[in-house]
């Protein structure tokens, strides 16, 4: 009984340490290509670097984006696109090792620079 609890929980760790290793993915679904992607905290205000510059030619529409370092929480999104746009959404539920997209009706606060 013992030696079956102790293989189901090893089967349980490995099970994790797997899907830990997974990059986390950012799946465009926005109608342009975007060459900033920030994160902040959600409501903290505090954007970190852009997430787009491993992409030489931003990510476009149904692309996806790996990022890594990025721990399981909520998120606000700073958005900038190739044509001068910025947008925000906020309070994004990211899970580390899995894919979360943003669409365009998730946008708020769009402005033109």
């Amino acid at each position: 009984m013992a030696l079956r609890i102790l293989t189901a929980a090893a089967a349980v760790w490995a099970a994790g340490a797997i899907a830990a290793e997974k990059p986390t993915q950012f799946w465009n679904l926005t109608s342009a290509t975007i060459v900033g992607f920030r994160l902040s905290h959600a409501g903290s205000g505090e954007y970190g670097e852009n997430l787009a510059t491993s992409d030489a030619d931003g990510v476009d529409h149904d692309e996806r984006l790996k990022i890594n370092d990025i721990p399981t929480g909520r998120y606000d999104a700073e958005l900038k696109y190739k044509n001068g746009r910025t947008c925000f959404t906020h309070n994004i539920e990211i899970v580390a090792g899995k894919v979360f997209s943003i669409e365009d009706k998730a946008l708020t606060a769009c402005s033109k620079k």
